[in-house]
């Protein structure tokens, strides 16, 4: 006597088979729609073309013998800005760019006390790889470099 199909073994196993695979394809689904990945600009042309005058800036930052030591201490970022040929110090626009999660990206005007030392007080400490850009209110010039914080010697962005 042959069984009804609900009583066979392999019947049961592929429909469970694909029950767990539609239902992993559709959990993924729910986890990518709720986390989007932003790993790749969406303006990347815009970008790319943008890199051009980043570059040509830097080129101003050199001739100009400009250089940055940047480290950390508790909740403070402290930049020491070598100003070249420049009469004073400027205030700084300053760009913290995390390699990753652009969600975490800030932006700081910092200004420097008499001794030419830029001093940035955050809400809590940072931590991990950063893309840190300095670059003056007219924007003529470009000082850009990385780093990990948190870093207690101070790291030159470039010389």
């Amino acid at each position: 006597m042959v069984q009804p199909w609900y009583k066979q073994f392999w019947a049961w196993f592929i429909l469970l088979l694909i029950l767990t695979t539609v239902f992993g394809t559709l959990l993924r689904v729910y986890i990518l729609s709720q986390h989007t990945v932003s790993l790749v600009s969406e303006d990347y042309y815009k970008k790319g073309k943008g890199i051009n005058v980043d570059l040509s800036r830097v080129n101003v930052a050199k001739e100009m013998q400009l250089g940055a030591n940047v480290y950390s201490q508790d909740k403070q970022i402290i930049i020491e800005l070598d100003k070249g040929v420049l009469a004073n110090y400027p205030a700084l626009n300053v760009e913290f760019s995390h390699r990753t999660l652009p969600d975490r990206d800030f932006n700081v005007l910092a200004t420097a006390n008499a001794s030419g030392v830029y001093k940035i007080e955050l809400e809590s400490p940072l931590n991990g790889p950063w893309f840190i850009e300095l670059m003056p209110h007219d924007q003529k010039w470009l000082i850009q470099g990385r780093m990990t914080f948190p870093s207690s010697q101070p790291v030159p962005l470039m010389k």
